[in-house]
């Protein structure tokens, strides 16, 4: 079974960037799609962004061209760039492995962004 660690949250000021990391063990990244999602309080949790197979991505219409997804086998770990962050982006940010029928899901990385 997969397990998921995130992090690499913190406070930024609006127009700056952060990068997330969503470290992996137990089976390689490379069996397994990949997503990042956010929740802010009182709200759905939202789908930001997903990779998988030799690197394939997708990514929600509201961080298109601002947020990057990206993998790094050797390191097996997904990374989020977040760039010219909103305060609208503030929320808490989780990583899911789907390496089958089942989803795995990282305890979540704060993110602030301050006016």
């Amino acid at each position: 079974q997969v397990q998921l660690v995130e992090s690499g949250g913190g406070s930024v000021e609006a127009g700056g960037s952060l990068k997330l990391s969503c470290a992996a063990s137990g089976l390689p990244l490379s069996s397994c799609r990949i997503g990042w999602f956010r929740q802010a309080p009182g709200k759905q949790r939202e789908l930001l962004s997903r990779i998988w197979g030799a690197g394939a991505t997708s990514y929600a219409d509201s961080v298109k061209g601002r947020y990057i997804i990206s993998q790094d086998n050797a390191k097996n770990t997904v990374y989020l760039q977040m760039n010219n962050l909103q305060t609208e982006d503030t929320a808490v940010y989780y990583c899911a492995a789907d390496c089958g029928a089942r989803r795995t899901w990282g305890q979540g990385t704060q993110v602030t962004v301050s006016a």
